[in-house]
């Protein structure tokens, strides 16, 4: 009897072990549930998923977001001098488009040109991920999301046939964002819009069309034209100390000023929130405004709305 090579134990451990790392049941589940609620049929999504793969990168990326970073870090990545270069010739390549989509739903330029910007920047950086992959891996191998990524996977299967994208070939980052905006399957299906009044909306290679929906995701969630995003404020010795941190406004200026938090605008009614940066060495602290939410319901982070209202700020400066 031939001796079975340790090369050849490797690879039958890594076989089944990745095997194991996907929850069947969950499959299963997925597939009778969707099946019911759609025009295909049970063994029509089998086939889907079976040419899925598991990809342990993808939980590896996932649990070791960029937003669990210092500020000090997160900021070093997306407020380089090259960016906001980038973000300039950007504006200047789209103004026409730029400035119709700003005129028609009031939301300012630099946020638009600063979102792409932060997500892709400038669509150059879309993800290499296929798709279906990574929401197939999330879905039925990351137990902590697995309701989100699961929905998201009907999402993507649905958008595939109403967007004309490529189920099996369609890529995003590792997450299963798509495009320019980085649209989860669920947002793309909500929130995106075809600049030219066309029904289908292209937010992989139409600039144009994610224009748009960007502009279209921050009008819905409320964006109000012309008000404050965010502005820098001060913690005096003795301030009181504020737990939980959160970016919804509910208190007025006076209120974290009676708190120990002062800011240099003279603003008093306005409702607004603290928000708290971790510089590593030392905190930093900015009033959010509605409009600083507003960024957050693209990304809940408050790094991420803080790295895009700077970045839009940079590039306006450059801008004029």
């Amino acid at each position: 009897m031939k001796r079975i090579s340790c090369f050849m134990i490797c690879l039958w451990v890594l076989f089944f072990k990745t095997l194991g790392q996907i929850d069947e049941s969950k499959v299963t589940r997925f597939i009778l549930n969707y099946s019911k609620t759609t025009d295909l049929r049970a063994e029509e999504v089998r086939s889907i998923l079976d040419s899925a793969k598991y990809i342990p990168e993808i939980i590896d990326r996932i649990t070791q977001p960029a937003e669990g970073i210092s500020w000090k870090k997160y900021r070093n990545i997306f407020l380089t001098n090259e960016r906001i270069t980038k973000g300039l010739t950007f504006w200047n390549d789209h103004e026409s488009t730029l400035n119709t989509v700003s005129k028609d739903t009031g939301v300012e330029i630099e946020y638009l040109i600063a979102i792409l910007g932060v997500e892709t920047y400038y669509g150059e950086k879309k993800g290499g991920y296929k798709v279906l992959d990574a929401l197939y891996t999330l879905a039925f191998a990351y137990p902590k999301r697995a309701g989100f990524f699961t929905k998201e996977l009907g999402e993507f299967i649905t958008l595939s046939t109403t967007q004309n994208l490529n189920l099996y070939n369609a890529e995003g980052s590792y997450a299963g964002a798509i495009g320019y905006c980085q649209f989860m399957p669920s947002s793309y299906r909500a929130y995106a819009k075809s600049f030219d009044g066309s029904k289908t909306c292209d937010l992989v290679n139409n600039v144009d069309d994610a224009i748009a929906s960007a502009a279209n995701y921050l009008k819905v969630h409320k964006w109000k034209k012309g008000e404050k995003v965010a502005i820098p404020t001060h913690k005096i010795e003795g301030a009181s100390t504020l737990s939980p941190i959160y970016t919804k406004p509910k208190n007025t200026v006076e209120y974290f000023r009676e708190k120990g938090y002062h800011a240099e605008d003279q603003i008093q009614t306005d409702l607004v929130s603290i928000i708290e940066l971790d510089n590593e060495i030392s905190k930093e602290y900015w009033l959010g405004f509605h409009n600083f939410y507003v960024i957050t319901r693209y990304n809940h982070s408050s790094l991420y709305a803080m790295a895009v209202h700077q970045l839009a700020q940079a590039i306006s400066a450059l801008k004029d």
